[in-house]
C-alpha cells in the first residue's frame, strides 16, 4: 500500500454549524460575525453560507457592507464554544479510521494513511463525517501536504456537481497547475504574488523554472528555496497527531471609536500588553520577543518588533517594551486597531 496525504476541509464550517443548530435557515443566506448586528460599527464577517457568498459576501468584510450586498441575509453572532465542540466531533470521527489526524484548525486537518485506493478512503471519511455530525467536507488527495491542500480547492469547486474529492500529485501537477498564476499557490498572497511578478514570474510554470540564486537574493536562502519548491509542488509528507506547541500569543482590539490622542493610544496599548502577558505567565511561559501592530483609519497596518534584552514574565516590562516600539510609529492618523504579539522563550 502507498502512503497518501488527505486534506480535509469542512464546507462553510461556521455557517454550517449554525445551520445545524437552526435547520430553518437551510437554503437561506446566512452571515456569521461579531455580535451579529450589522448596524454596529467595526463588526466583520467570520464566514458566510454559500447562498450569501453568491451576493459577494466574504470573510473579513464589514457586516455593514455585507448587509448592503445581501439585505435579506440572516445575521448571527459568533459562538466559538459551539465551533470548538463541532470541530471535536469531526476530528474524533476521523480518528476512528486507521489513519493519522493532524489538526490545523477548527475546520481543517491533514490525514495520513496507507491505502491502495485513496479516493475510496476519502469517500468513507466524508460519509462518516456527514452521518455522524451532519456537516459536509471536501477532501484533497496528494503525495504531499502542498498538493493535498491545493487539491481540496478543486474538490470544493466541484461541490455542486462532483463528490468534493480531487487528487493532485506529481503525475498531474504540470497539467493542472503550470498554466495558473502564482497567486493560486498555497501561501502566496497578493503582495508576494506582486513580488514574484516583478521578477517575471507570473505562472506556476515560471516559478518552477526560476533561477534559485535569483530567488535567494530577493527573498533570502530559506524562503527563496521554499518558493522554488512550491512552484514544483514539493512539500512535507509527514503527518503527526502530536499537537503543535504554540510559539506565541497575541491580542488585538478594534476600537468602536478611533483613538486620536497619544495618551489614550498608550493607555490602551499598555492594557493589551499587560493582559496578554498575564495570560502567558498563567500558562507557565516566559517571553523573549514582542511585536506591536497598529492599524490606522486608512487600514495601513505596520508592525514593529524587537527582541527583549532578557527573558521575562513581568507585565510591566512587556508594557514598557510595547511603548518603546510605539515610538517607531508615525501617529499622524487616528488608530482603529492595536495589537500585541509575544513570542515564547525556548527552553
Amino acid at each position: 500500500m502507498s502512503w497518501w496525504i488527505l486534506h480535509v476541509d469542512m464546507d462553510q464550517f461556521i455557517a454550517a454549524v449554525e445551520i445545524r443548530r437552526h435547520p430553518e435557515l437551510r437554503g437561506l443566506p446566512v452571515v456569521v460575525g461579531g455580535s451579529g448586528d450589522p448596524t454596529q460599527a467595526r463588526q466583520v464577517v467570520a464566514t458566510a453560507s454559500y447562498e450569501a457568498r453568491e451576493f459577494g459576501v466574504h470573510s473579513g468584510m464589514p457586516l455593514r457592507a455585507a448587509a448592503k450586498r445581501c439585505p435579506d441575509a440572516v445575521f448571527l453572532p459568533t459562538d466559538p464554544a459551539a465551533y470548538d465542540a463541532a470541530s471535536t466531533e469531526v476530528m474524533d470521527t476521523l480518528r476512528e479510521f486507521p489513519v493519522i489526524v493532524e489538526v490545523w484548525g477548527w475546520d481543517e486537518c491533514f490525514v495520513g494513511a496507507s491505502t491502495d485506493d485513496p479516493e475510496a478512503l476519502a469517500r468513507e471519511l466524508r460519509r462518516a463525517v456527514l452521518e455522524r455530525t451532519g456537516l459536509s467536507c471536501s477532501i484533497g488527495i496528494g503525495d504531499n501536504k502542498v498538493r493535498a491542500k491545493l487539491a481540496t480547492g478543486f474538490g470544493k469547486r466541484d461541490r455542486g456537481s462532483g463528490e468534493g474529492i480531487y487528487r493532485l500529485t506529481a503525475a498531474n501537477w504540470a497539467e493542472v497547475m503550470h498554466h495558473r498564476p502564482v497567486r493560486d499557490l498555497w501561501g502566496i498572497g497578493s503582495r508576494m504574488s506582486q513580488n514574484l511578478n516583478e521578477l517575471g514570474l507570473f505562472t506556476v510554470a515560471n516559478l518552477a523554472a526560476a533561477d534559485l540564486d535569483v530567488l535567494k537574493k530577493r527573498f533570502g536562502p530559506k524562503m527563496g528555496t521554499w518558493y522554488l519548491a512550491l512552484g514544483r509542488g514539493l512539500g512535507d509528507t509527514e503527518v503527526t497527531d502530536v499537537p503543535r506547541e504554540p510559539v506565541s500569543r497575541s491580542h488585538e482590539e478594534t476600537f468602536a471609536t478611533d483613538l486620536v490622542e497619544r495618551a489614550e493610544i498608550e493607555r490602551e496599548l499598555r492594557r493589551i500588553a499587560e493582559t496578554v502577558t498575564r495570560e502567558v505567565v498563567a500558562d507557565g511561559r516566559s517571553i523573549q520577543r514582542i511585536a506591536v501592530k497598529v492599524r490606522f483609519t486608512s487600514f495601513f497596518t505596520p508592525i514593529k518588533s524587537r527582541k527583549l534584552p532578557e527573558i521575562t514574565q513581568d507585565p510591566e516590562v512587556i508594557a514598557a517594551a510595547a511603548l518603546v516600539l510605539l515610538e517607531k510609529f508615525e501617529l499622524r492618523r487616528p488608530v482603529r486597531l492595536l495589537g500585541v504579539r509575544v513570542e515564547f522563550a525556548t527552553e
